[in-house]
């Protein structure tokens, strides 16, 4: 797909366009960026620590940038993961669906759309996540205070989270059903209520199913 770098105004200019509020991207690094026209496809896991290995690590611009701006629709057939502090951001101005979604570090995502996933799940604060619509995941694991800054609509998913974290307009799409029927016994902790997020991760990162 043909990419091309964005110079920061350039960035402004198209965000203002689309409609992303300035609230939102007001908290991005105002450096360059790589523009992904839309609707984008990834063929298989989306690694943002991992320019070189995306689809647009090459050609034009095969130069790493701060972040990737996909203007339209992404689709990405396999999971998106971050594990890597100062990795590239991701803005999608329209709808992103993906299979798993895990953030270990410091993430910056940001959806104008809805986001759909199998599951979304993260581990540490340092992170920028803003969805503006809604955020739809069978299961969702948020841990040690890794919690999405804004969801415009509704979450629905199951939400397996500390006691201290608040996800406003949740909705379980599987009430009643024990999460030992939704994922697989490796990542549930002894007592079958919980996950063991490095479990989780790991399971993630090989590309494992978490879900059953």
């Amino acid at each position: 797909m043909p990419t091309s770098y964005l110079s920061w105004g350039e960035a402004v200019a198209l965000f203002e366009r689309r409609g992303l509020p300035e609230s939102t991207y007001r908290n991005l690094y105002d450096e360059e960026y790589i523009l992904v026209p839309g609707p984008a496809t990834v063929g298989g896991t989306l690694s943002l620590s991992d320019h070189e290995h995306t689809p647009w690590g090459t050609g034009e611009t095969a130069e790493r940038a701060t972040g990737y701006v996909v203007d339209g629709d992404l689709t990405i057939d396999g999971n998106l993961i971050d594990e890597d502090d100062g990795a590239q951001a991701l803005i999608v101005l329209g709808r992103l669906r993906v299979g798993d979604v895990f953030f270990g570090c410091d993430p910056k995502l940001l959806v104008l759309g809805d986001l759909d996933a199998r599951t979304f799940g993260g581990t540490m604060t340092d992170k920028l996540v803003m969805v503006h619509g809604d955020l739809r995941a069978t299961v969702t694991v948020l841990d040690d205070e890794f919690v999405p800054d804004l969801v415009t609509g509704t979450v629905r998913t199951r939400l397996v989270a500390p006691s201290y974290i608040e996800l406003e307009r949740v909705e379980d799409p599987t009430p009643g059903r024990p999460l030992a029927d939704l994922v697989v016994a490796e990542v549930l902790r002894e007592d079958g209520t919980d996950i063991d997020i490095d479990a989780w991760r790991e399971r993630i990162e090989r590309d494992e199913p978490v879900l059953r």
